[in-house]
């Protein structure tokens, strides 16, 4: 991605993985419970699965092992194997916000540097949306998307 496309207050992480684009594609979106940390959760129970619908329009959401269901957002752009966008629909109190025009947005864009190795870069940003909780989601996920982004890069080497 063009550094000069990003805004002061996105939030970007860059990582290679030793897999072919669409290895990476697949596990970011299809795989996504392999690699989501269990304690980065916004449903009243522990997180059992998350999900990630594999289609525009699909939802990003959480199972709890009390069986109960938790959205995060919404799919905005699938472009397999290189692109997808969603919605980040979390706000500052750090639970699901139906209302899609309060939500930032997250773009992951895969490009191949060989047959076995792929730059995943994601980029989190219109932080605004969310209003007077927009600085603490901001800071919040500057601070864990490096770690979720560290534990996909582990799973891409997973069988």
């Amino acid at each position: 991605m063009n550094q000069s496309l990003r805004r002061d207050t996105d939030v970007s992480v860059d990582v290679t993985v030793g897999v072919s684009r669409e290895r990476a594609f697949e596990v970011y979106t299809r795989k996504l419970d392999s690699w989501w940390p269990r304690e980065h959760h916004i449903g009243k129970a522990p997180l059992q699965e998350a999900f990630m619908e594999p289609r525009l329009g699909g939802r990003l959401y959480e199972k709890g092992v009390d069986g109960s269901e938790c959205d995060w957002g919404v799919v905005l752009a699938w472009e397999p194997p290189a692109r997808l966008v969603f919605a980040w629909q979390i706000n500052g109190e750090w639970a699901y916000e139906p209302d899609l025009s309060r939500s930032s947005e997250v773009e992951v864009r895969f490009t191949a540097l060989g047959p076995k190795q792929t730059r995943v870069e994601l980029i989190h940003r219109h932080f605004e949306r969310h209003g007077e909780g927009a600085e603490a989601i901001r800071q919040g996920v500057k601070r864990g998307w490096p770690t979720v982004m560290g534990l996909f890069v582990a799973a891409t080497q997973q069988p």
